[in-house]
């Protein structure tokens, strides 16, 4: 069943290489929705597809890549949107 999760990820998120680390696990894992940087220096992830998929994306997310530093995650589900890849904006 596909489902679709919103992120907010906290911390040293910007400038560290976060959303085309994220675009990339998001691929490995069929996942498609996007990943974009917010003003105050989070990011926000959407995610969508397979509920186990996403599981282990949020497990990434929590940890980044490696010159993040993730400080908190904080994730809801939302409504289906459907979206054909994963996008950075």
């Amino acid at each position: 069943m596909n489902v679709s999760y919103m992120a907010h990820v906290k911390g040293k998120v910007q400038g560290v290489y976060f959303r085309a680390s994220s675009q990339q696990v998001a691929i490995e894992y069929s996942l498609s929705g996007y990943a974009r940087n917010l003003t105050d220096g989070d990011v926000e992830v959407l995610m969508c597809g397979e509920e186990h998929n996403i599981e282990k994306m949020i497990k990434w997310l929590e940890q980044g890549p490696p010159e993040a530093e993730v400080e908190n995650v904080d994730v809801k589900q939302v409504p289906w949107q459907e979206h054909h890849f994963f996008a950075i904006s």
